[in-house]
């Protein structure tokens, strides 16, 4: 008996896909620039966004929703260390944040009087490649630690992001990586795809990330 398992599945992404064209035009019309973030647990997501924050802060109205399965240290992290309204969004088990999750989250935050939107979405390189949340761009991380690899192992994260970050590059003495072969890796899966070095710990190659990112939201708005 053919239970026509793909089929399913492709009739759950065709549904997401049309609310994140409805998440693309609600900000469209007001204006505002929407990032999602995604990255493995401890890629160091975080600790990225609150440095690229205050370098961007006063030059644009930020609000950010950091996803998680529970808790809320990130944004009450993100709030602390920036100023920036945050809020936690908690997917009660959910190992991506679909669509409609993504406008839940946006009604319920009010945007409003912001410029820009960041999503911080679950960590793993596996669910939230699968849903598109409506974002004008996709951001992953990469750290060193995890290995160069990894592009040829999680094809579609690498293949829907827009940016990839390689972080925690000042780990290199303690690990093996090889930049040369990740940004081929990388490039293999989405030629067109932009790709940066930092250590936000060691504020190394923000500078670098943040200018494109304003560029990116200049062009938009």
């Amino acid at each position: 008996m053919d239970y026509q398992v793909i089929k399913v599945k492709e009739d759950i992404l065709v549904e997401n896909n049309k609310k994140a064209e409805e998440v693309r035009d609600f900000l469209k019309k007001k204006h505002i620039y929407f990032i999602n973030v995604m990255a493995s647990p401890g890629a160091g997501k975080t600790t990225l966004l609150i440095n690229l924050i205050n370098r961007l802060k006063e030059k644009y109205r930020i609000g950010v929703m950091e996803a998680d399965i529970d808790g809320e240290e990130d944004a009450i992290d993100v709030s602390r260390l920036t100023g920036v309204r945050s809020i936690q969004v908690h997917t009660s088990g959910a190992c991506h944040l679909t669509a409609q999750m993504t406008m839940d989250a946006i009604n319920s935050f009010g945007v409003d009087d912001l410029d820009v939107v960041i999503l911080e979405n679950i960590g793993n390189l596996v669910c939230p490649a699968e849903f598109d949340t409506g974002s004008d761009i996709n951001m992953m991380l990469l750290s060193v630690p995890e290995g160069e690899d990894k592009p040829l192992k999680y094809p579609l994260m690498f293949e829907v992001s827009n940016i990839s970050v390689i972080t925690k590059i000042d780990t290199l003495p303690v690990f093996d990586f090889n930049f040369e072969k990740c940004e081929e890796y990388i490039h293999r899966r989405n030629k067109n795809a932009k790709v940066f070095k930092v250590s936000a710990s060691k504020d190394i190659g923000v500078d670098e990330l943040a200018a494109y990112i304003n560029n990116l939201i200049k062009s938009k708005k």
